[in-house]
């Protein structure tokens, strides 16, 4: 009996995650292919994990309060955690949006999802949506965000002029996109903030503040959205400054 209970427990959670395999896809249709637009012309970092550092130590800093208080976050606020990975912000950001609000938890690595699905599901959490996205194209729902925050991952982006394009529809009028990354470069796993700047101002976004987060946090680049997207073929790479490789 003990045998076929444990078998039966196997089961259900194994039907659990392939209904959770099966709800994760793309949120929105392809946007502009990432052909239109120029590659970067530095480097572009290797997806190695989930997750930057242990949860703990992010608590420690208070990694997760500081950005949504930086930010504005509040209930009711549909907030894209994009390059969610193993979804230290996505189960932070659930119950401060509250029953009202929403997180729609973004990545490029479905399995990341599909681990962060049993992870919401273990906690309860009702209000997150999951979005496979490709990686010059988020695949989001036109006006869907309050809030964009790309945490650690910027870095990673291989098309981010096409990605950055893609993600503006995304975007309500008046939302704000939030990077966080540290001073280091892109080849090491950070962005400097002038080469961000470069990129972000190449698509149109207009810089709103820069703060510097606690302890090894980095900084928190804050964005507006284009007003009016320019066409991909005026779009101009920027060079490769000092340390962005």
């Amino acid at each position: 009996m003990m045998a076929l209970a444990r078998a039966v427990a196997l089961l259900v959670v194994l039907g659990a995650s392939c209904g959770y395999a099966a709800d994760i896809g793309y949120l929105a249709p392809p946007g502009v292919p990432a052909k239109e637009f120029p590659a970067p012309q530095r480097a572009v970092a290797q997806i190695v994990s989930p997750t930057r550092a242990s949860e703990e130590h992010r608590d420690s800093l208070n990694e997760a309060g500081e950005i949504a208080r930086l930010l504005e976050l509040k209930p009711g606020m549909t907030v894209g955690d994009i390059g969610a990975g193993a979804g230290y912000h996505t189960v932070r950001l659930s119950p401060l949006v509250g029953p009202t609000g929403s997180v729609i938890a973004q990545d490029v690595t479905r399995r990341y999802l599909i681990a962060l699905g049993r992870r919401t599901q273990r906690l309860r959490l009702t209000n997150v949506t999951f979005a496979l996205g490709k990686p010059h194209d988020p695949r989001l729902p036109a006006s869907s965000l309050d809030v964009a925050i790309l945490v650690h991952m910027y870095h990673e982006i291989a098309q981010p002029y096409t990605f950055l394009y893609n993600l503006a529809p995304a975007l309500k009028r008046g939302a704000r996109v939030g990077i966080v990354d540290i001073e280091r470069p892109t080849s090491e796993h950070g962005t400097p903030i002038e080469l961000l700047r470069c990129e972000l101002t190449a698509v149109g976004y207009r810089e709103i503040a820069t703060y510097q987060l606690a302890g090894d946090g980095g900084y928190l680049a804050v964005f507006s959205p284009p007003e009016n997207r320019k066409s991909p073929r005026d779009i101009v790479a920027c060079g490769d400054r000092a340390g962005a490789r």
